[in-house]
C-alpha cells in the first residue's frame, strides 16, 4: 500500500547501494522485510508503554534524526500511518471500529510527534 500511495519513496529503500527496479522488488527484499519487523518493533514498543510514552522519546528522536538524514521527509510518515490503517483494517475486519481507529491513529501520531522533533533539533549555530 505504501508504494500505491507515494511511488516516489520507493528510492528511499535502498540497501547495498542497490536501487529497486519495481515495488515489487523492494517489497520481497530480505532488507525490506527486515525494515518492516523493525517498524513494527517501534509499534509494539509503543503499544508496550502506551502508559509512559515519554520514556521512548529520545529513541524516537534519535530515530526521526537517522530518518532525516537519509533523505525521508517528516510528510512521508502520514503515508506510512495511512498504510499502516489500511493493513489494520484489512487484518481486523469488522473489529476495526471507528474507535480502534482512531486509537490506533493516536498512537501512531504520538509516535510520529515523538519522531518530528529529531527534525526540530539542529545542531548549536545552525
Amino acid at each position: 500500500r505504501l508504494f500505491d500511495l507515494d511511488p516516489d519513496l520507493l528510492p528511499l529503500f535502498q540497501y547495498n547501494c542497490k536501487q529497486f527496479a519495481s515495488p515489487q522488488e523492494c517489497l520481497s527484499a530480505p532488507e525490506f522485510l527486515d525494515h518492516v519487523r523493525k517498524v513494527m518493533l517501534v509499534i509494539d514498543a509503543a503499544v508496550s508503554h502506551l502508559e509512559n510514552l515519554a520514556c521512548l522519546e529520545e529513541y524516537l528522536c534519535n530515530l526521526g534524526k537517522k530518518h532525516q538524514a537519509v533523505g525521508v521527509k517528516v510528510e512521508s510518515f502520514s503515508t506510512v500511518g495511512e498504510s499502516l490503517l489500511y493493513m489494520l483494517e484489512k487484518c481486523l475486519g469488522t473489529a476495526f471500529s471507528p474507535d480502534v481507529r482512531e486509537a490506533w491513529s493516536k498512537l501512531y501520531g504520538a509516535v510520529v510527534k515523538a519522531m518530528r522533533r529529531g527534525w526540530e533539533t539542529l545542531p548549536e549555530g545552525d
